[in-house]
């Protein structure tokens, strides 16, 4: 099964939580922060959206940052993608 986005709509998938901290300790599951930082997985066609045309410049394979609590967060075959519209993406990392 996969995902087709639509529209202005790119699918992200979570990097990694770090597992140790600067200094070299350990970090158990539960006090492992979540970057909020996304490899693009697809990306929409763009087009029309709200009236005002939408033009992709994010691709497939990039980094982005996001907001905290941006998108719609989506389980399929055991994982977590996350749907946001392009312009809910705050930076790309270079």
């Amino acid at each position: 099964m996969k995902l087709n986005p639509l529209a202005d709509r790119v699918i992200l998938k979570q990097n990694k939580a770090e597992e140790k901290t600067a200094g070299g300790i350990l970090l158990t599951q539960s006090a492992q922060e979540k970057p909020e930082v996304y490899e693009v997985v697809e990306v929409g066609p763009g087009g029309v959206v709200d009236g005002n045309e939408v033009v992709m410049t994010v691709k497939v394979g990039q980094n982005v940052l996001v907001g905290k609590y941006s998108g719609s967060k989506v389980k399929l075959e055991d994982v977590e993608y996350t749907i946001v519209r392009q312009s809910d993406i705050l930076a790309v990392i270079e």
